[in-house]
């Protein structure tokens, strides 16, 4: 007995929506992703929030450029990585194309993530570092390639999660509420906003923890992953869980919302 054909590949989506979209997202959520990698990795705990979002606003911006750069390629990387696996790769269950996309970005970005959050610690930056670049030297020369990729684990563990959490919930949402047949303008960018920030949100809120535990592991070279973790628990029991959650929720759900939300504009307007 014959076995059933493959579905039929799709043609590959456009990059350019989402380069597009990632770069106007990494520009406005720079200063929330920068008070949220000081709150979750215990930087300057003697302010209140509001004075965190107030340092977080104001200069030195260390990191600005690669952070924005790497901001922009990963998230383009990983929505266009994912809907290109799905055009080409139908038979995929649907969780595979974020995991891989996500997956591969995450460790080529890793050492770009290291620097540009060690960047943001005073103590850091009074050792001489104040640019990615010197960073990146100062990490090599201290601990080697391995310091540059590490808490790739933990790293993975709030990134994959986070961007497969925010494809599936976006595309079931679209399965359930396609587009009509008749919608003004209004009622289409309501309909996609709605979907974009629900993904977002539910990819944020579960992964804050690995978020906390990657910053850990950046800020004690010295301990693992399961290291990191045994301390923050025998310290702060399940407290460091929620650690920074409010921050992350807007350092996280602000600009992957953004993102999904803009592809979906930009997509007609660059047809594949």
């Amino acid at each position: 007995m014959a076995s059933p054909a493959a579905p039929p590949s799709k043609p590959l989506p456009n990059l350019l929506p989402h380069l597009l979209a990632s770069g106007a997202a990494a520009v406005v959520n720079f200063p929330l992703w920068r008070a949220s990698a000081m709150a979750q990795s215990g930087f300057n705990k003697e302010l209140s929030t509001r004075g965190l979002y107030s340092l977080a606003v104001r200069p030195p911006y260390h990191g600005l450029q690669a952070v924005v750069l790497g901001m922009t390629w990963a998230r383009a990387g990983i929505f266009f990585g994912s809907d290109a696996l799905k055009a080409r790769q139908p038979g995929w269950p649907k969780l595979l194309p974020p995991l891989v996309s996500s997956t591969v970005v995450q460790v080529v970005n890793m050492p770009i993530i290291r620097a540009s959050i060690s960047l943001q610690s005073k103590d850091f930056t009074q050792s001489g570092p104040t640019t990615t670049l010197d960073a990146l030297r100062h990490i090599y020369r201290e601990e080697g390639v391995r310091g540059l990729y590490r808490g790739t684990s933990a790293g993975i563990l709030k990134t994959v999660p986070k961007y497969c959490t925010a494809v599936l919930v976006k595309d079931a949402i679209a399965r359930a509420y396609p587009q009509p047949e008749v919608e003004s303008a209004a009622e289409r960018y309501f309909r996609l906003g709605c979907k974009a920030v629900v993904a977002a949100t539910a990819g944020a809120v579960l992964t804050n923890p690995a978020d906390v535990l990657r910053n850990e592991m950046f800020k004690t070279p010295s301990h693992g992953l399961l290291g990191t973790l045994s301390r923050l628990n025998a310290s702060e029991g399940l407290n460091w869980t929620s650690r920074g959650i409010s921050k992350n929720l807007i350092s996280v759900a602000v600009p992957v919302s953004v993102t999904i939300f803009l592809i979906d504009v930009f997509e007609p307007l660059f047809p594949s």
